[in-house]
C-alpha cells in the first residue's frame, strides 16, 4: 500500500434471532493506507461490543478509493433543541418538515413506523407520500463517506453518534432531489435524533424516543422527476464524500454564530438559477395585443391571457378618458368608507346581469377574490374539497381558512365523491377552476353540481380563464354545458378576456351581502379606481356586441390545435390555453428562447407552477392571431422540439 492512498473500510455487525439476521451495528471509515489496520480493528472491537447484544457475525470489507473521484465537502451548520419530553421532540420534527415546504407533516411522520425494521434508510416522495426504494425492505444504504481527519486525531472504537451523524447528514442534505432528512437511532441508549436540510443545517432534538427503545429509523425526504429519483439513489449509495470541518462540540442555539440575514435569500437565488427556475421580466413597450414590441423589436404575441384582444379596444379608451375626467383616478379609500362611486355599482349590476346571478362583488384582483371569498366560508373544523390542479390563489385561500382540506384527483368526479364520503362535514366547500390555467382543460360542471347538491356543500367555480372563451357566445362554464343550475359562488377575472383589472363573485344577494361584511380582502383594501371600473364595464359591454371576436378565438384553437398534429405534437384543446409538454425545465427554456429568437413570446412554464419536471410552453391564443400566424408558431415549435 502506498502511503497516499486511500481506503474505505465497512464494518456491519449481526445476531441471530428465531432464525433470522438481525443488524446491531454499522460504520465506516475512509483512511490513509498507513492507519487501515489502526481502523480495522477498532472498528472490529465495536462491532463485537455492542448494548443491543453479542454479535454473532460480523463482515469487514476494504476497498482501494479512487481520490480523483472523492467530493469534499462542508459540514451543516450545527443547532440543538433542548426538549423536555420525547413527545415535545416529535412536535419538534413537525415544525422542521413545515420548514421545508411540507403541508402535511403528520402523514409524512407516520412513514417512520415503516423505518424501523429496515437495514437502511426509507426514501419518500413527500408530494405523492410514495416510498421510491427499488428494496423495501433493505432500504437505501446512504454509505461511502467520512469525516477528513487531521493529525494527532483520537482513534478510538466507540461511536461517536455526533459526528458520525453530521457527516451522513451533510452527504444527504447534498444530494440531488433530497430536501431534508428525518433520524431518529435505533440505539436503546441513544434517544437524541436529528433533522437537516441544505437550507436549515443539521438540528439536533435532544429527546426523539423513549429511553430504552429500539425502534428508530431514518427517512430521506424526496421530492423531484423519475430521473432525479435515480440519480438521487446512486449518489447516497455510491458517491464517496469526505466532509470538512466537523465541529466537536455540540452548539446550542444560543451559542451558534448568527447568519447574515441575506444569506437564505443569497442561496435561494442561486439555488433558482442552477435549476433553471429563476424568472425574469421582458419589458413591453406598446399596448397588449397580438403584436408588441419589445426591445424595439416586433413580436407575435402567444403568451398573454387578452384572449379577446379587447384590452386596447376604442370603447376601452374612450371609457377611461371619460372617467377620468368625471371622477378623477384614486378612489379615496375602502368600499365600505368613501371608495364606492356610481361606476363601482354599475360593474356589479352588470356583472350580475351577464352571470346571470341575483348581485356581485368586486375585488381588486382575482387572486384577493379566490382567497377572500374562500378563507370567509369556511373556518377551522369545516372542510374545503379542492382539485389538485387549482390556482395558486384557491389554494392559498383554503390554506388561510384553516379548514381541512381535502385534495381530490384532477377532474375526476369519482374520486370527489369518495373523498367526501371519506370526510363528512357539517359545512364544507368544493371549489374548481372552470378552465385550468395551465392545461386548458374545462370542469365536468353537470356532475360538479350533481355532488354538490346531493351532499349538501357550497360550490365554487373560478371562471378566470372560461369567461369570453368558452361557451357559444363566451359567457362560460354554465354556457358551455348547457347548465341551467347556478354555481353557489362563481368568480371570475375582468384581467383576461375583459381586457381589464380586478376579480369579482357573482351569487345570491346573501351571500354578497355576507362578503361585504366578513371577506377581508374587500373590507380592508383600497377600491380599484373608478377609472378602472368604467374600462372593465366597458370591455364586458364589447364582449356582449362582439360576439363575432368569441367565434374568431374559437376557430384559432381548433385551427392551431391541427396545425401542431401536422408535427407529432397531439394536442386537444377547446380552450384558448394549449399546453405543449416538454417535461425538463432547461429544455422547456431552450424552446421558449429559440420562438422568441424567430419573433415569437411565448413562456415557458416551469416548477412551482408546474409539478417539477413538468415544464411546458404555455401557447395563449387570441382571437385576432392570423392563420399564417398560428401556422408559422407550430412549425417552429416542431423544429424546436426536434432540437431539444
Amino acid at each position: 500500500m502506498s502511503a497516499e492512498e486511500l481506503y474505505s473500510i465497512k464494518m456491519r455487525a449481526s445476531k441471530k434471532e428465531n432464525g433470522t439476521d438481525v443488524h446491531i451495528s454499522g460504520a465506516e471509515k475512509i483512511v490513509e493506507a498507513p492507519d487501515v489496520d489502526i481502523f480495522a480493528n477498532a472498528l472490529i472491537e465495536r462491532g463485537m461490543h455492542h448494548s443491543k447484544g453479542e454479535a454473532d457475525a460480523l463482515n469487514l470489507k476494504i476497498n482501494k478509493v479512487c481520490k480523483e473521484n472523492i467530493i469534499y465537502l462542508d459540514a451543516l451548520s450545527v443547532e440543538t433543541i433542548e426538549v423536555e419530553t420525547w413527545e415535545k421532540g416529535q412536535e419538534e420534527i413537525k415544525k422542521y418538515l413545515k420548514e421545508t415546504g411540507i403541508d402535511n407533516p403528520q402523514d409524512v411522520m407516520q412513514f417512520l413506523d415503516e423505518t424501523y425494521a429496515m437495514r437502511g434508510a426509507m426514501l419518500l416522495d413527500v408530494d405523492r407520500l410514495i416510498r421510491l426504494e427499488p428494496d423495501k425492505k433493505r432500504g437505501i444504504r446512504a454509505t461511502n463517506m467520512d469525516q477528513e481527519r487531521m493529525k494527532g486525531d483520537r482513534i478510538g472504537n466507540e461511536k461517536n453518534h455526533y459526528e458520525e451523524a453530521i457527516v451522513l447528514a451533510t452527504k444527504v442534505a447534498n444530494c440531488p432531489g433530497i430536501i431534508g432528512e428525518i433520524c431518529i437511532s435505533d440505539d436503546p441508549e441513544y434517544v437524541t435524533g436529528y433533522v437537516s436540510s441544505k437550507e436549515i443545517g443539521y438540528r439536533r432534538i435532544t429527546k426523539m424516543k423513549r429511553m430504552g427503545s429500539e425502534k428508530g429509523g431514518r427517512i430521506f425526504l424526496f421530492r423531484g422527476t423519475d430521473a432525479e429519483e435515480q440519480k438521487a439513489i446512486d449518489f447516497l449509495q455510491n458517491q464517496h464524500v469526505i466532509v470538512r470541518n466537523v465541529p466537536k462540540k455540540i452548539c446550542k442555539k444560543s451559542d451558534m454564530k448568527r447568519p447574515q440575514k441575506w444569506d437564505k435569500i443569497d442561496k435561494a437565488l442561486v439555488s433558482l438559477k442552477e435549476n433553471h427556475l429563476f424568472r425574469t421580466m421582458k419589458t413591453i413597450e406598446s399596448a397588449q395585443s397580438s403584436h408588441v414590441t419589445i426591445d424595439g423589436k416586433d413580436y407575435v404575441l402567444m403568451a398573454s391571457n387578452n384572449y379577446l384582444d379587447i384590452a386596447s379596444h376604442p370603447s376601452i379608451k374612450s371609457a377611461v378618458v371619460e372617467s377620468t375626467a368625471m371622477y378623477g383616478f384614486g378612489s379615496g379609500g375602502s368600499r365600505l368608507t368613501t371608495g364606492n362611486t356610481v361606476i363601482h355599482n354599475a360593474l356589479e349590476n352588470k356583472i350580475a346581469s351577464y352571470k346571470e346571478t341575483e348581485a356581485a362583488i368586486v375585488f381588486n384582483t382575482g387572486y384577493v377574490a379566490n382567497v377572500s371569498t374562500i378563507s370567509a366560508m369556511v373556518k377551522k373544523g369545516d372542510t374545503v374539497f379542492s382539485d389538485e390542479l387549482n390556482h395558486a390563489s384557491i389554494i392559498d385561500g383554503c390554506r388561510l381558512s384553516k379548514a381541512k382540506i381535502v385534495t381530490y384527483a384532477h377532474n375526476d368526479m369519482d374520486d370527489l365523491r369518495k373523498k367526501i364520503q371519506e370526510n363528512p362535514c357539517e359545512t364544507g366547500i368544493v371549489v374548481s377552476d372552470a378552465v385550468f390555467s395551465m392545461d386548458g382543460d374545462i370542469l365536468k360542471l353537470p356532475e360538479f353540481l350533481d355532488i354538490c347538491e346531493e351532499n349538501q356543500l357550497f360550490s365554487m367555480v373560478d371562471e378566470a380563464h372560461s369567461t369570453g372563451v368558452i361557451g357559444k357566445t363566451g359567457h362560460g362554464i354554465r354556457e358551455y354545458w348547457q347548465e341551467k343550475r347556478q354555481v353557489d359562488i362563481l368568480m371570475g377575472t375582468f384581467s383576461k378576456s375583459i381586457g381589464g383589472e380586478g376579480g369579482y363573485v357573482a351569487g345570491e344577494t346573501r351571500l354578497i351581502n355576507y362578503l361585504r361584511n366578513v371577506a377581508r380582502g374587500f373590507i380592508f383594501s383600497t377600491s380599484l379606481s373608478p377609472v378602472t371600473m368604467a374600462a372593465n364595464l366597458a370591455g364586458i359591454e364589447v364582449l356582449e356586441k362582439e360576439i363575432s371576436r368569441v367565434t374568431k378565438l374559437q376557430y384559432n384553437v381548433k385551427y392551431f390545435c391541427t396545425q401542431l398534429g401536422k408535427y407529432g405534437i397531439n394536442v386537444k384543446s377547446e380552450t384558448a390555453i394549449i399546453p405543449v409538454i416538454i417535461g425538463d425545465e432547461e429544455n422547456a427554456l431552450t424552446v421558449s428562447n429559440y420562438l422568441y429568437e424567430n419573433g415569437y413570446f411565448i413562456s415557458a412554464i416551469r416548477y412551482p407552477t408546474v409539478a417539477k419536471g413538468a415544464a411546458r410552453l404555455r401557447v395563449a391564443l387570441m382571437s385576432s392571431h392570423t392563420e399564417a400566424e398560428l401556422k408559422k408558431c407550430a412549425e417552429l415549435i416542431g423544429k424546436a422540439l426536434l432540437m431539444k
